[in-house]
């Protein structure tokens, strides 16, 4: 052709923005980046698999449409997928539009592991910060230190199986360990189980006892499963005698895990046991902007916190709210806002949810209840009644908003968290005599209900 990828990919973008939302086109088309041309194809780069995947469930129709107006020789597209210098692999050859091809490395198949599992996409917070140190200790070093094994626990989408997979992962790559092998309580149990019926209890064994590393997750699901147990015991023995590295996950402690064999649980608590603990909001925030910065999407910070303050539990739960509002916004053909962000969060955790009321929203309606400028609340003034707001802003920052002490210090001109403290603690004192003041935060919480909804 008689022309340039970049002109016929901008031909085709200037169709492309009259048919989307400005939200849906800056997301999804404005990161991709034309490559190479022939007589058969436009070839374009995406910044991820995910994102192809996405463009070709939900645009594929539209471009191809665009494409062939643009070009009107029935030019097909081909996508070439980004990878990193951490991948360690050359990226697969780009494929026509509509093609089945999947944009992946080739799987170690015989450790079972999730190449997306990784230290560098594992995000790091106060509620994780032991647990990730200990498996990076690990990772480098499997077999050779005093953690084994290493027991990570904590509730359910918090990480356990990400930070796991990540020490396989990391192992394999660096070369501390030749033979990993992840699995899970269920799969043992269900091989087991198998082996016994097929009389093949011998190559069971000494397919879980012949590796550097095993990594078994969830081990709670052992529990009353005696013959499963005892032939865990075994290979645990067999691997921690021989030196071997062995890593576990569960949903709580070891000392809970009733229904185990004693001598098992003596086994588990031998080694290093790490929990992980629901992140804070600013980790949740941190989460969400890897996961929108990993997949290529743009998306603003104000909605990235509307979703942090309301989920605050699960961070699986956490990303899938990120997809599904991603998934909203692009099929009804609505840009994102912090409207449709409730609208969706209604439907995934119901109308209970808290509404996200801002710090800069207790701000301005503390000042608006208690005559007080809402700049008058953030500054140094120290004048009775603006102090007096100041204080009763503060307490219901810490009421009202998942925000930690230090970030509602950080917004009342940077006060630390002491001060917050201090603050929290004179208006609780004062609301057990006050009537005035009860009555003001009464106000306050009712104009922040009506403004939200």
């Amino acid at each position: 052709m008689n022309t340039s990828p970049e002109r016929l990919w901008e031909e085709c973008l200037q169709l492309l923005r009259g048919r989307v939302p400005d939200q849906t086109f800056e997301t999804w088309f404005k990161p991709i980046k034309p490559l190479d041309i022939d007589q058969k194809k436009l070839t374009v780069q995406v910044p991820s698999h995910f994102f192809y995947e996405w463009i070709e469930n939900h645009y594929r129709e539209l471009i191809a449409a665009v494409l062939q107006k643009v070009s009107g020789n029935g030019l097909k597209l081909a996508y070439s997928v980004v990878y990193t210098e951490d991948d360690h692999q050359v990226a697969p050859p780009p494929a026509p539009m509509g093609s089945n091809q999947v944009f992946s490395r080739q799987q170690q198949v015989e450790s079972y592991l999730n190449e997306r599992y990784t230290f560098e996409n594992f995000v790091e917070g106060d509620n994780n910060e032991f647990a990730r140190a200990a498996a990076l200790a690990i990772a480098e070093a499997p077999g050779g230190t005093s953690f084994n094994p290493l027991v990570i626990y904590g509730g359910v989408g918090l990480g356990k199986t990400h930070l796991a997979q990540a020490i396989g992962n990391k192992s394999l790559q660096d070369g501390t360990a030749r033979r990993v092998l992840y699995t899970s309580s269920e799969k043992f149990t269900i091989e087991f189980i198998n082996s016994i019926k097929n009389n093949k209890t011998t190559e069971f064994s000494e397919h879980y006892r012949n590796v550097d590393l095993l990594l078994v997750d969830d081990v709670q699901f052992f529990q009353k499963k005696e013959s499963t147990q005892e032939q865990f015991f075994h290979t645990f023995n067999a691997l921690y005698q021989a030196g071997k590295q062995i890593v576990l996950t569960s949903d709580r402690a070891p000392k809970e895990l009733s229904g185990m064999e004693e001598r098992l649980l003596s086994r588990f608590q031998a080694g290093l046991i790490a929990d992980i603990q629901p992140p804070d909001l600013e980790t949740r925030i941190a989460i969400l902007q890897h996961k929108a910065q990993e997949d290529g999407i743009e998306i603003s910070y104000d909605i990235i916190e509307f979703l942090a303050a309301n989920i605050t539990s699960n961070v699986r739960e956490l990303e899938g709210a990120l997809i599904r509002l991603l998934a909203f916004s692009s099929l009804s053909n609505t840009d994102i806002t912090v409207d449709l962000a409730k609208r969706v969060l209604r439907e995934i955790i119901g109308k209970s949810f808290s509404s996200s009321v801002s710090i800069e929203d207790i701000q301005r309606t503390t000042g608006e209840v208690m005559g007080v400028g809402e700049s008058e609340i953030i500054g140094k003034g120290r004048k009775q009644e603006v102090a007096r707001a100041r204080q009763l802003a503060m307490y219901l920052c810490r009421e009202m908003t998942h925000s930690s002490l230090k970030t509602i210090g950080l917004h009342f001109g940077g006060r630390d968290h002491s001060t917050v403290v201090h603050a929290c603690k004179v208006v609780e004192d004062k609301m057990q005599k006050d009537s005035d003041l009860n009555q003001q935060i009464k106000s306050v919480k009712h104009k922040l209900e009506i403004g939200q909804f």
